[in-house]
């Protein structure tokens, strides 16, 4: 049995230090996007040199369990689905289909639901395209568009946007982030879907309904024309999905949707423009795919070396309430959304935090009697609340950069993410556990 020791979480701390330090330091020096300077995959390399200079055994050894570690059948899936969720975000948007949902959506926008009809487009763009910093790219412009030839405020109209694609990103099929945790914490998307739903839908209805009596009423002019045609790759892959199609397969179609309809409709779009725009989306998730790969290496390294294992025992200590008390569901998920939110200050990425924390929640999720479910559940969750609120995160600083406002006066508007951070914490103080556990069946038999 391995013994745990808190070295072996060493290479973690420094990989954290290396891609923060960093970051403050461009910071210092006023560089924009200072923490995405230095590329977390290359912050990651020192980190990997010392947990295998760490590690006991002939050196031979040592790099077999990295590798084993990168060839864990969990990440190589999830390399699967982020190549081909990229590819068709890429396929999809090319055709037209980000214009013709943003355009058929303020087209038929009351007057009077010009906030909340904003949050609804965003919302569902971020969750067809399975990307918030896509959608912020896509739909700000408009925002500011809209605050300016309104009487609506610059901040809120944009605090909405980056609310909608925080959501849409939070629960979308095809996002990096819930790849990670459905796959780090071996369950079906569907199943963490629905139980995301749950908190998130709450949230968003609230966010809507504050939004409707905080923007009055407005005129929205619609941008451009639109044709339904082009919305349908998105809505067959969300419907698929939702209706527990395995998740390699739905993505597949997608693809060959999206490309269909733009061999048909797009003018100058041929085969061979469409295979560009599948490998360009291959190329838009090298980052997350190269950083999947080295972050199952170290973390295999961290487990034979008892890091995780120190790491799971010290949770235990602090959630008891007791010397003779059994840990309890509720401090488990605490545990689990403490940490991951934790992490995701550190490095500024909702996807990396929830990748560094998947095995750690996996195993609190095993000890405390934590629905799977809902371990996958609140990764995602907990790193989307604060990854929509740290001024130094990705979303914000676009967000603020394309409305030419300061990021920490954004964070005050984004009103979703402290509604779902609300929802989140009330679910898990109120959460029946037994009906839950009652009504869960294992995906570990189901296809990925």
């Amino acid at each position: 049995m391995t013994k745990a020791s808190p070295l072996a979480l060493l290479p973690l701390a420094l990989f954290l230090a290396l891609f923060v330090g960093s970051g403050l330091w461009f910071q210092s020096q006023g560089v924009e996007m200072a923490f995405y300077q230095v590329s977390a995959p290359v912050a990651i390399l020192p980190a990997i040199a010392l947990a295998i200079l760490l590690a006991r055994g002939p050196l031979q050894q040592r790099i077999e369990t990295f590798v084993r570690g990168v060839g864990d059948q969990t990440i190589i899936t999830m390399v699967l689905i982020y190549l081909l969720a990229g590819g068709f975000a890429s396929v999809a948007g090319a055709v037209g289909g980000v214009e013709a949902t943003v355009n058929f959506g303020l087209s038929v926008i009351p007057p009077a639901l010009v906030l909340p009809g904003l949050f609804v487009i965003t919302a569902f763009v971020a969750t067809a395209m399975g990307t918030s910093m896509g959608t912020v790219a896509a739909i700000a412009p408009i925002a500011v568009g809209v605050a300016g030839a309104t009487d609506l405020p610059l901040l809120l109209t944009v605090g909405t946007v980056v609310g909608g694609a925080m959501f849409g990103d939070n629960l979308s099929i095809i996002s990096d982030t819930t790849i990670a945790a459905t796959r780090t914490q071996g369950v079906a998307m569907r199943d963490k879907f629905r139980m995301n739903l749950r908190i998130a839908l709450p949230a968003a209805l609230a966010t809507m309904v504050w939004l409707y009596f905080q923007g009055g009423t407005a005129t929205v002019e619609v941008p451009g024309d639109y044709d339904l045609l082009r919305i349908l790759p998105y809505v067959a892959v969300l419907a698929m999905a939702v209706l527990g199609v395995n998740v390699l397969l739905v993505l597949f179609i997608g693809i060959l949707l999206a490309g269909i309809i733009g061999l048909a409709l797009q003018p100058g779009y041929s085969l061979a423009v469409l295979s560009q725009d599948i490998y360009r989306g291959y190329g838009n998730m090298q980052e997350i795919l190269v950083l999947s790969l080295l972050i199952g290496g170290l973390g295999a390294m961290m487990k034979s070396q008892g890091g995780l294992e120190w790491l799971g025992r010290t949770i235990d200590r602090l959630s008891r309430l007791g010397h003779n008390r059994e840990p309890s569901p509720r401090a488990g998920e605490i545990g689990i959304g403490a940490a991951v939110a934790a992490t995701n200050m550190c490095v500024a990425n909702n996807t990396v935090a929830i990748l560094l924390n998947g095995e750690l929640a996996r195993g609190i999720s095993d000890r405390y009697g934590v629905d799977p479910g809902r371990s996958a559940s609140l990764l995602d969750i907990f790193s989307c609340v604060v990854q929509g609120l740290l001024p130094w995160g990705a979303q914000l600083l676009l967000a603020s950069s394309l409305a030419a406002v300061s990021p920490l006066a954004l964070v005050g508007q984004v009103q979703y993410c402290w509604l779902l951070v609300i929802a989140a914490l009330a679910s898990v103080v109120l959460a029946n556990r037994r009906a839950a556990m009652a009504t869960y069946t294992p995906a570990a038999t189901e296809s990925p």
